[in-house]
């Protein structure tokens, strides 16, 4: 918990952790939740950006069974339509992988370039902007080849960052985004999970955009109040 003093109003924060990845549809569709939570509640996000399983493991997609992936393409779109969100999946994807057999390809300079970003964004302080500018240019669907031309660095724009800078910083020491981004993997298992999103409070994990109104009562529990403006 933090507290943010405004000339004589004083308003207690609670503060979450949100495990969130680029390729990650759900990820994307809690951002509704995200930001409606952030504009009335006294509530401060620590974002840790993680790799998507693709990355994490790799197997993952030679073990699912076979009904897995038709369901999450229409789940993911029934949930968009559900929250009036624009829903697209990314043009190109994130994830170098075969769409036929699936295979997860040992090279991966989106999805890397991306997930540093969220590193680097991070340490200036800026990731959740940063995630809610770069995830829905990539998944609202007004955009195709988003690693081409300049529609990467105007999200990262709108997100109040400059993305010649932060790839400059990142070219210049990538373990040390490397590192950050290895110990929010680290910490999302030590809180109990390996999915995104997932939120974390006190140790408590609640994983999925669909745990939101859990979360919530959770957090009433602890004191949460409304915004005082």
């Amino acid at each position: 918990m933090s507290t943010i003093t405004d000339g004589d109003i004083v308003e207690q924060e609670l503060s979450v952790d949100l495990y969130w990845s680029f390729r990650s549809p759900y990820s994307y569709l809690a951002l509704h939740h995200v930001r409606a939570l952030s504009q009335t509640y006294a509530l401060r996000w620590n974002v840790k950006v993680v790799y998507p399983l693709a990355i994490r493991t790799p197997d993952f997609f030679e073990r699912m069974d076979r009904m897995w992936r038709p369901y999450l393409l229409t789940d993911t779109q029934r949930i968009a339509e559900f929250l009036d969100m624009p829903f697209r999946r990314p043009v190109p994807d994130p994830i170098v992988q075969d769409p036929r057999t699936l295979l997860i390809s040992p090279d991966q300079p989106r999805i890397h370039r991306l997930t540093r970003l969220g590193a680097e964004a991070t340490l200036r302080g800026r990731a959740l902007e940063l995630i809610d500018s770069v995830g829905t240019m990539l998944w609202d669907g007004s955009v195709d080849g988003w690693d081409q031309g300049d529609h990467l660095a105007r999200a990262v724009a709108a997100a109040g960052l400059d993305l010649q800078d932060m790839e400059a910083a990142i070219a210049s020491d990538p373990q040390a985004r490397d590192r950050l981004i290895e110990t929010n993997e680290a910490d999302l298992r030590a809180a109990g999970h390996w999915g995104v999103p997932t939120f974390v409070f006190q140790g408590e994990p609640f994983f999925g955009q669909d745990r939101i109104g859990i979360l919530l009562w959770r957090l009433r529990q602890h004191g949460l109040r409304p915004r005082s403006n």
